[in-house]
């Protein structure tokens, strides 16, 4: 494990910061007031080679390894923490497909998801059911050749916009047995989403509540075999807990770059503020909050490419990264000050967009439970 990209990674860092900052940066504070989301820039991420990292070249991407995808995934991060979420839960879909799909399956959806040219989404959580996802209550019964969803879904990233979507619905009795994997395709009969959420942070980023009635599909749109489908969605969950990791990591520096940009300059009592104890010593704890995060994260992505246990590292990792965006992006708006309080600067915006890192993806406290788990299993 190298604790400095290659030059082919950081190629394809500095490849991506020069397009997110030209195509990205200049929208996001005018898509963070009007709560809107492009769609059509996805294609242009895809373009890039960006929304299919970790998938092989045969179904269309660079097949390169979660390494690479978690330097990429934070580089949009420093830019957009919205596009960055866009990439990883299109990516979410992908991931499953590419493990457990079928190659009918992987043919027919992975070249668009992997292009940018569908998006894709992830259903798992519902009203009654969050941190206890085996209690979810969508079922799915088949009728000879098909199977019929019915039930209501929350918290769905991309909503109407997804073309594709991994459902989890309940094929068996209670509890994680019963539960299995399907390919919904946006625009379904019977699929319907709610307005979207009008949410504190992540603003550009659309998130709604997703109804399904008398959903119709094929029994080849189930993935993997029935009953397998918790098993798919914690192992997806794993696998995000990097990529919200990264983007955590994004975040924490463009927020401790922008504070340190300010205490350079900012002068009072004749000296620049930066040179007070007071301020030097905080935009020092969110470089070591920072650095120490992303390591974590890149342990994590190492073990996961070698085919190593990573589930308690992603924990960890999304746990430590996303608490130190937290505190991160607030300590930026004190150096700030008052200025840090206002939309003239973006720390208010990281701030925001930091406080959901704490909770998708599976809470902070859940994944102090996997920790302590593992922990105690020896």
């Amino acid at each position: 494990m190298s604790f400095l990209p290659s030059p082919d990674q950081q190629a394809l860092v500095d490849a991506t910061r020069s397009f997110v900052q030209a195509e990205v940066g200049p929208l996001v504070a005018d898509d963070d007031r009007d709560e809107r989301f492009r769609k059509e820039l996805i294609p242009r991420f895809g373009e890039m080679g960006l929304t299919g990292v970790p998938i092989p070249e045969k179904w269309g991407g660079l097949g390169l390894g979660y390494s690479e995808y978690a330097l990429v995934i934070e580089e949009i991060a420093r830019v957009s923490p919205a596009y960055a979420i866009a990439v990883a839960v299109s990516g979410l879909p992908q991931v499953i497909l590419a493990r457990y799909g079928s190659d009918g399956q992987k043919r027919r959806l992975l070249p668009e998801l992997a292009s940018g040219r569908h998006l894709g989404a992830f259903a798992l959580s519902e009203p009654g059911s969050g941190s206890d996802a085996a209690s979810l209550r969508t079922t799915a019964v088949r009728y000879g050749d098909r199977y019929v969803l019915n039930g209501g879904k929350m918290w769905i990233t991309h909503g109407p916009y997804a073309d594709v979507i991994i459902v989890m619905a309940r094929t068996g009795g209670n509890g994680a047995r019963g539960i299995s994997a399907f390919v919904v395709e946006g625009g379904a009969k019977g699929l319907s989403f709610g307005r979207a959420e009008d949410k504190m942070g992540l603003r550009s980023s659309p998130t709604h509540a997703m109804t399904l009635e008398d959903v119709e599909v094929a029994a080849d749109d189930l993935v993997g075999r029935e009953g397998q489908g918790f098993t798919i969605a914690m192992a997806a969950l794993d696998s995000g807990r990097i990529t919200i990791g990264a983007t955590a990591v994004g975040l924490s520096r463009a927020a401790a770059d922008a504070a340190a940009a300010y205490a350079r300059t900012r002068e009072q009592f004749g000296k620049a503020i930066i040179d007070f104890q007071g301020v030097g010593f905080m935009i020092a704890d969110m470089a070591i909050a920072t650095e120490s995060a992303a390591l974590l994260v890149r342990k994590a992505a190492w073990l996961k490419d070698q085919g190593l246990p990573f589930t308690q590292e992603a924990a960890m990792a999304k746990c430590a990264a996303t608490d130190a965006a937290m505190r991160v992006t607030t300590d930026a708006v004190q150096v700030l000050g008052g200025y840090g309080y206002t939309r003239e600067y973006p720390v208010e915006r990281m701030m925001r967009d930091a406080k959901v890192m704490q909770i998708v993806e599976g809470t902070n406290q859940i994944q102090r439970l996997v920790i302590s788990r593992h922990i105690a299993r020896g």
